[in-house]
């Protein structure tokens, strides 16, 4: 009797604890549902700003010169009315996405509880998302910015109580319009109206029943089920879509059985499908001015809306010189991709390095999803391996379809070259260009400010001007040899060739010919922490490792963050910060936001090494510079300045070309760092970067309304700087100098591992000594 009491004491005891636990989520759950409707996630849309809505006009984007980049719209000129929608095509949208759709108030709780048995007990993956359509609608109206798991709920919760809200605004027949001119099709086909002009090249109030379906059958996912792409799986979709017509009483069933055998013709219109100009540069500028608006608020208190608001910004781009940027872009990459292709040959790792495809399979998402799915790994890479026609990016301009696997796809994908391109101007820090990548359509990763890569020599000038700044001479001739630093495990940085090893080289010869042993030398000079220290307030804001290789380039920084340092030399010593928009302003001529002078910043170099600086970056594009092909390739004859930058095993090229007025940086590499080019020769950043410098410069000298700017003249250099460089660049090595020489030892510890405090003393130390040679050097010259 005793055993038993315990038992139910016990069981008492965990019911009531069980009890207090589900009382606790359910305090945590209404707390959190309450934090996302009051605001504290992020502002919902009022009544006011939901009821204009149907009356919303788009935002203008405009460049330096006002003229129109693109729009942010939620409605553009194809939006149709309810009366324009055939009864059928309303009917397959209810009936596949909402069939309670007039039964609820914008949330159905029936399907909610059913997709989450099904998905979070029972474990489906495939029951749906259980959202309404007034829920897809506010989706589509307020596109969801955080995609973490804790931003998707949040999200979630948002359109639920949007949806309700619109409910109460708008009728059935009015939140379907809105939500079918709204929704995006495949092949970036915006609303109804636009999709059905380019697969059926038609009216939508035209469509037949078997076309309804099909475009409403796509929505479920827009690749998967693109008729053009897909026509097999976009037929089963589309008797999906049939069937559940039937199902809902919208369709008999005797008509279903007539036409589900036959195939929906497309009438597919060939127009132009990619974006317009400067998408990359839309998008930053979509984001950054969503981020300003957040802060500012209409009369009535409200919150500006980017798509309906009617807001004009005004940004720093050059419409005129972003197409140049994009046609030399397409001039230039669909060469070195060949180039890229046949440096492998039938060797390359995407059709012969079984560890590389079996890892780019395996970290696929379309193989993850498989896996989660529930398929064997065997069984996913078998579907993976399934031919199927398909469309896929390439430089061919085709729109041919492929024969293709998605297997096939992912090494296809990997293979392509991706671009970044930004030019501004170094005094204003204004962007004039911005391409982040091949083709916006198929790649919307940026690679102007979300990539990082290893940057190569590129960083070579901050370390020479730190050297300058720490008072080494421009003429101080520095021998070449290799060196093994043995308390960096034995690490030997090279040069390309042996011929430096016996010479004694200047700065302008050295890093005119990009020599990388005279670079980790000048930084040893400098001391890593001057070095680091320089580039950091010359606006790199990435981690630099505190290590010898830092001189050649090891740091991994992104194209907007090198624009930025490198401004140093085109700015009189001082760091400029890029920026893309100057103002915005709302419909009625408010100014909601306009941009601020900034104060004078930093100088992080003195007028001397800025000086010296423009002469070896200068002599980097003359003749027996790596960047010299500018000149005798592109028959460039202007004021240019430049360097280039090859990472390890080529895996990326760097070029950052540079006016007197204009600052450009340009990378070229694959997106997945294990591919490389296999030769130096193809994949240095002279042949695979500054070409699309070289082509886009051309194209500026050819148009005469560029005449200011490709016509500057750098300013001569003072006297003193001028004969500081009058020196011969390469010496032979002599014998007393070889034989007491120190810094010619095989095996050197330089770098040593002392205290901060340490090196800088010997820094100091070292540029007080320079200082008097440099002296005693200038003595002998007058003399002489």
């Amino acid at each position: 009797m005793a055993k038993k009491k315990q038992d139910r004491d016990f069981k008492s005891v965990l019911l009531a604890i069980a009890i207090r636990l589900v009382a606790i989520v359910l305090v945590i759950i209404v707390l959190f549902l309450g934090s996302v409707y009051v605001g504290m996630w992020g502002a919902l849309p009022n009544r006011q700003t939901l009821e204009n809505i149907s009356n919303s006009q788009s935002t203008i984007v405009y460049d330096s010169q006002h003229e129109i980049i693109g729009k942010f719209y939620l409605f553009d000129r194809t939006s149709v009315d309810f009366d324009d929608l055939p009864d059928h095509l309303v009917q397959a949208l209810v009936a596949t996405e909402d069939a309670r759709f007039y039964d609820h108030g914008g949330v159905d709780y029936r399907s909610m509880l059913r997709v989450l048995i099904k998905t979070l007990i029972m474990g489906n993956r495939s029951a749906g998302g259980g959202s309404t359509i007034s829920q897809q609608l506010a989706k589509n109206l307020f596109p969801r910015e955080n995609l973490s798991k804790l931003g998707l709920a949040i999200a979630k919760i948002k359109e639920g109580i949007t949806a309700t809200r619109l409910e109460k605004i708008y009728s059935k027949e009015e939140i379907v319009t809105l939500y079918l001119n709204t929704v995006s099709f495949p092949d970036n086909a915006f609303g109804i109206e636009t999709a059905s002009r380019k697969f059926y090249n038609k009216k939508v109030n035209d469509l037949t029943l078997e076309e309804s379906a099909s475009l409403i059958g796509s929505l479920k996912a827009t690749y998967t089920y693109n008729p053009r792409l897909h026509p097999e799986a976009s037929l089963k979709r589309r008797n999906v879509v049939l069937s559940q017509m039937v199902k809902y009483d919208y369709l008999e069933e005797s008509e279903y059985d007539q036409i589900k055998e036959h195939i929906t013709e497309l009438n597919y219109d060939k127009g132009h499908t990619s974006e317009d100009t400067a998408p990359y540069f839309l998008e930053q500028v979509r984001l950054l001015a969503k981020q300003m608006l957040a802060s500012a608020n209409k009369e009535d208190e409200s919150q500006y809306n980017l798509y309906t608001d009617g807001l004009k910004i005004y940004t720093t781009l050059d419409l005129r010189m972003q197409r140049k940027a994009e046609a030399a872009l397409k001039q230039h990459m669909p060469s070195i991709q060949k180039s890229f292709e046949n440096n492998w040959g039938n060797q390359a790792p995407w059709l012969k390095d079984k560890a590389f495809i079996q890892a780019l399979i395996l970290e696929s998402n379309a193989y993850k999803e498989l896996i989660n799915n529930g398929m064997s790994k065997e069984e996913a890479i078998n579907k993976l391996n399934e031919k199927r026609s398909m469309s896929w990016f390439d430089w061919k301009d085709s729109e041919d379809l492929v024969q293709a696997s998605t297997k096939d796809s992912l090494l296809h994908y990997a293979k392509l070259l991706s671009a970044g391109f930004l030019a501004m101007d170094p005094k204003t820090g204004a962007i004039k260009s911005w391409i982040g990548g091949i083709d916006h359509e198929h790649y919307k990763y940026d690679h102007i400010n979300q990539s990082k890569r290893q940057v190569g020599s590129t960083f070579k000038p901050f370390v020479y001007a730190a050297a300058l700044e720490r008072g080494v001479a421009p003429c101080d001739h520095i021998s070449g040899k290799t060196i093994t630093y043995t308390n960096f495990d034995n690490w030997t940085p090279s040069n390309s060739t042996t011929e430096y090893d016996d010479k004694y080289i200047s700065m302008q010869a050295a890093l005119t010919q990009s020599i990388n042993t005279i670079a980790v030398k000048l930084m040893e000079k400098a001391g890593v922490g001057n070095v680091i220290d320089l580039a950091k307030n010359a606006g790199i804001k990435s981690s630099l490792p505190k290590v010898p290789s830092l001189a050649l380039g090891t740091a991994e920084l992104s194209v907007i963050e090198l624009a930025q340092a490198y401004s140093i030399f085109l700015n009189n010593g001082y760091s400029t910060e890029p920026y893309m928009i100057e103002s915005i302003v709302d419909a009625d001529g408010m100014v909601v936001y306009e941009r601020e002078t900034p104060e004078q910043l930093l100088k992080v170099i003195s007028e001397y090494t800025y000086e010296v600086m423009q002469q070896l970056l200068q002599a980097v594009t003359q003749s027996g510079g790596t960047g010299s092909r500018l000149r005798w390739k592109y028959n460039l004859t202007q004021d240019i300045a430049g360097k280039t930058g090859t990472t390890q095993s080529n895996r990326d090229g760097w070029f950052v070309g540079m006016s007197p007025d204009l600052l450009t940086v340009s990378w070229v590499g694959c997106d997945d760092s294990r591919l490389h080019f296999k030769d130096t020769q193809y994949g240095q950043g002279a042949n695979s970067a500054l070409p699309l410098f070289g082509l886009f410069y051309q194209k500026m000298v050819a148009d005469s309304d560029f005449n200011k700017l490709t016509r500057a003249q750098f300013d001569e250099p003072s006297d003193e700087v001028q004969e500081d460089l009058d020196c011969e660049g390469i010496k032979e090595e002599g014998f007393f100098k070889g034989l007491f020489n120190q810094e010619d030892k095989p095996k050197e510890e330089l770098f040593d591992k002392k205290n901060e405090e340490e090196l800088e003393g010997e820094d100091e130390q070292e540029e007080d000594n320079t200082g008097v040679f440099k002296k005693l050097k200038k003595m002998f010259k007058k003399n002489n």
